[in-house]
């Protein structure tokens, strides 16, 4: 990996980086936080986030304050960018912002144009963690997952698709079942094509429905979120995990939005959610 850019913060190190991704087909740029206890040798846990559409993966380093609180608890944080980019990557061919570049949607695309780059699941699941293990001091068996928006469903659905590699999963305002919203509805169509029998593993409320395994999950959404009745729609998890019993922590915060003032003012709450289960569990 090469360093683009590094940063002292709360006497850790914010670094930014580009590596070729093998799953992607192109270049991609990760941040990622060291606290200052990666300096003394050991591995520390990892709490992986995904932003949501549009961003990249500045937009949660500089805005969500995420590392005064990572560097107290010892978690390295790694935030990717939200879709493959490139020249020879396709984008939306209208320049909507809900399809194409920076809305990956994590999921691994079937459909021309996208299979050859839009291969987000591998890349979070597979080929990213492998990769951040090999190159800085982070325990594979202690790995979290938290994201936002768009975000917030690919982490939800990679955690409930893989919960023995993850130990908790958080999300900030999370697209609960893209099979149910314009946003999913679009994208799942266009990645996947027009089967929805093939769109349920990318959709949290048929994955909470069917799961065996259960892990701790928390999610935080505000109440003036003005996506929450049109897409967001987190009475559809609700429902889902009240019928099988599935333990998930849901804070609904009066007069919040969707935006980073929303997770700067939770992101230490989540934080702490993701320590108890990383750390505190053992």
């Amino acid at each position: 990996m090469e360093t683009i850019a590094s940063n002292t913060c709360f006497n850790g190190t914010q670094l930014r980086l580009k590596h070729q991704a093998e799953s992607l087909a192109c270049e991609m740029t990760v941040s990622v936080y060291l606290p200052k206890q990666g300096a003394g040798g050991g591995l520390l846990p990892v709490v992986y986030w995904l932003s949501g559409l549009t961003c990249t993966d500045e937009n949660f380093v500089q805005k969500a304050g995420a590392q005064r609180i990572a560097s107290e608890l010892g978690l390295v944080l790694v935030a990717p960018d939200t879709s493959p980019r490139g020249e020879s990557v396709p984008d939306d061919p209208d320049g909507a912002y809900d399809l194409g570049l920076g809305a990956g949607f994590y999921v691994d695309a079937t459909e021309a144009p996208w299979r050859q780059h839009y291969r987000m699941y591998s890349y979070i699941s597979e080929e990213l963690p492998a990769l951040i293990q090999r190159e800085f001091p982070v325990d594979g068996s202690r790995q979290g997952i938290a994201g936002h928006s768009m975000g917030g469903h690919g982490a939800l659905t990679i955690a409930l698709q893989n919960p023995e590699r993850y130990r908790a999963v958080s999300a900030f305002a999370p697209i609960v079942s893209p099979m149910r919203c314009p946003w999913g509805v679009k994208a799942l169509g266009n990645y996947l094509g027009q089967d929805r029998e093939s769109w349920r593993r990318y959709d949290a409320t048929e994955l909470v429905r069917g799961s065996e395994q259960r892990l701790p999950m928390r999610v935080d959404q505000g109440a003036a979120d003005d996506f929450l009745l049109a897409q967001l729609q987190p009475d559809l998890l609700l429902e889902a995990c009240d019928e099988v019993g599935f333990p998930l922590t849901y804070h609904l915060h009066p007069e919040y939005d969707h935006s980073y003032f929303f997770i700067a003012s939770f992101i230490e709450a989540q934080l702490r959610f993701q320590h108890a289960a990383l750390v505190e569990s053992d």
